[in-house]
């Protein structure tokens, strides 16, 4: 990741591609997460998916051979994992106790603006810069995602949801600039570094409640393919921020809540309200501006 002068150039179609497919995992994910967090207590199914995809990070990097050896140090993974790991955990922790107070319609599109933070860190820090035509595309993207959230906030912003959902906002953000440094020496690891530090916190609050909230065998599918996807879909945004822009890359990564809303309107049969059409509509053409310029 360059400064300046690398800014002003569209985001490479492979980068394009992975942070798409991230938007596509995590949206999969959050959607089925969703759903059996709707029949078992939410901090069961983090701790068993957080596992499996450890488990399942691992073994990538079995297979591919990838024990980077540069684990410490100012360059190293192991403190970026740990500090993304942590906070987004802590973002969970919002997420789930904002979404408990019944105000989703505030708590979920605020907390997905998460992105911003990278945005301001590729900008202040890392000197990246867009064009006109891109600032246009990516503003339209992350409008777009809110909107497709579904805001309700005719009500008013009530002061703990809007607390929790901001905390949600801040954890995610701050994990994705972590996982965005550590990606730089080695992604994979990262991840893996990541989903260790989780697993710590979840076995901590497994020793103290004794229980996995319910879950049977028969979730298992299900649970291995949101810790999979989980996982995945974290590698490829954080193999993203190394080919391309870190603005761009983070952008189309936070377009999950799209996925996740179509998903619902497809199978669950939800409602989809015109503020969501128009999101969906505007992420549509900032996807589209990115990729063709």
């Amino acid at each position: 990741m360059g400064g300046g002068a690398q800014g002003c150039v569209a985001l490479p179609a492979m980068a394009t591609l992975l942070a798409l497919f991230s938007s596509l995992l995590w949206g999969t994910a959050d959607y089925h997460g969703g759903k059996l967090s709707k029949t078992h207590p939410a901090i069961a199914v983090l701790g068993v998916t957080q596992a499996i995809g450890l488990v399942f990070g691992i073994g990538l990097v079995i297979v591919s051979g990838d024990f980077s050896s540069n684990a410490f140090g100012t360059d190293g993974y192991f403190i970026p994992g740990a500090m993304a790991g942590i906070l987004g955990y802590c973002g969970l922790i919002c997420l789930y106790a904002g979404l408990s107070t019944g105000r989703m319609g505030v708590v979920s599109p605020i907390s997905g603006l998460s992105a911003l933070i990278p945005v301001g860190y590729a900008y202040f820090v890392k000197g990246d810069r867009l064009t006109l035509i891109l600032s246009i595309g990516a503003t339209l993207a992350i409008v777009g995602a809110f909107l497709a959230s579904g805001p309700e906030l005719s009500q008013g912003l009530p002061i703990k949801p809007l607390i929790l959902a901001l905390g949600a906002a801040a954890g995610f953000g701050t994990a994705l600039v972590f996982m965005a440094i550590g990606s730089q020496t080695s992604a994979l690891m990262t991840m893996v570094m990541m989903r260790t530090t989780t697993l710590m916190v979840s076995l901590g609050i497994f020793a103290k409640y004794r229980t996995l909230g319910g879950l049977k065998l028969k979730h298992s599918p299900i649970l291995i393919f949101i810790g999979c996807a989980d996982f995945l879909a974290n590698l490829l945004l954080g193999v993203a921020t190394t080919k391309g822009n870190l603005t761009l890359s983070m952008v189309l990564g936070a377009l999950y809540p799209i996925f996740t809303a179509l998903l619902a309107f497809q199978f669950l049969h939800e409602r989809l309200h015109k503020v969501q059409y128009i999101g969906i509509a505007a992420a549509v053409a900032g996807v589209a501006i990115i990729s063709a310029f």
